[in-house]
């Protein structure tokens, strides 16, 4: 890329924004990262989409999260983030930490799913011609299949490294056990775990007990997603499901039965505590699960400009008391 494009970031960007190192790597990470998961594909806004990004990276937000099946339709946000980088960040590649995935249903036919060599191999070619990148900064077998072997998968993810197709790899939503396979077979061929993606928020919190104490055993980063609960999180749920919002779709990752009355009433106890604090209860969420150092970043996906500003807002008043954490343990 060079630098012909008509966008010019934030002189300041980097002074917004704390970043953690990795894990025991020297890589860091902004402490919130973008998520591409929703929003960004063929069905949705280009324009705000471009518009997210952009605002993003003006404030420190360096690091981009995608998968090669994040749309709808499967591919499209890798293909409308590739146009958005060549139209407005020609020359700005070496700031940028671009992460993509595969393991989840991409194409028709068996080897268009799961961990196989054969479906990661062929993802990351076709990811990297669909975002126009030569390299990714991270690229995560995206789920542990139950059928192939953690050998298989990491020899893979290994070869993707040593190919130059990504500098560092990760690994997303693996079982306990296997995740310590997976971090063992890597540092033995040399090519360590940079980072572990699961999802992670107060209503979500089974990795306390298991991962968090793994990843940072093996000095794997950790990153967290879907940490507003799919929005349950947030003041949008809080007298039940309004019109036109996610769980009123009758598709999709938040489902109406999913809102229940205890979760309702949860959110509406956790805000109370927001308020008191001066945040709003998106803002607490986030930085209730930054509070853990073991926690590199956290993955945020927006659908506005304003709504990714609210959770910038978050890194404001990062620290809780002993008694706030005691009281956010009681309404969980």
């Amino acid at each position: 890329m060079n630098k012909t494009t008509t966008y010019q970031p934030a002189p300041q960007r980097y002074e917004q924004m704390p970043y953690a190192y990795c894990g025991k790597s020297g890589l860091q990470l902004p402490r919130i990262s973008l998520g591409l998961w929703h929003n960004f594909g063929s069905v949705d806004d280009f324009g705000v989409a471009t518009s997210m990004v952009k605002y993003a990276f003006d404030h420190g937000i360096t690091h981009f999260d995608l998968a090669n099946n994040y749309g709808p339709e499967p591919g499209s946000a890798e293909t409308n983030f590739g146009r958005i980088l060549k139209e407005n960040f020609a020359g700005y590649r070496d700031e940028l930490i671009v992460s993509s995935k595969a393991g989840h249903e991409m194409w028709p036919g068996p080897y268009g799913d799961g961990s196989s060599r054969k479906n990661l191999m062929a993802s990351v070619n076709q990811s990297l011609r669909r975002t126009g990148l030569e390299y990714f900064d991270i690229f995560y077998s995206h789920r542990y299949d139950g059928v192939t072997p953690v050998e298989e998968t990491v020899g893979a993810l290994v070869d993707i490294v040593r190919q130059g197709k990504a500098l560092y790899v990760g690994i997303s939503k693996y079982p306990p056990h296997l995740a310590r396979l997976a971090y063992q077979l890597l540092a033995e061929a040399g090519v360590p775990c940079l980072i572990s993606q699961y999802r992670y928020s107060l209503f979500t919190r089974e990795v306390e007990a298991d991962i968090l104490p793994l990843t940072a055993e093996f000095g794997s980063g950790f990153i967290a997603f879907s940490p507003l609960a799919q929005g349950l999180l947030t003041d949008k749920y809080l007298q039940g499901i309004p019109e036109h919002s996610r769980a009123a779709r009758p598709t999709g990752f938040l489902q109406a039965s999913q809102v229940t009355p205890d979760k309702v009433e949860a959110a509406r106890r956790l805000n109370n505590i927001a308020l008191r604090r001066g945040q709003t209860l998106a803002e607490m969420a986030l930085a209730w699960v930054l509070k853990d150092d073991r926690v590199t970043s956290v993955i945020v996906g927006t659908s506005s400009v304003a709504q990714l500003a609210d959770n910038l807002k978050a890194l404001e008043h990062p620290t809780f008391t002993p008694e706030e954490l005691r009281e956010i343990d009681a309404v969980l």
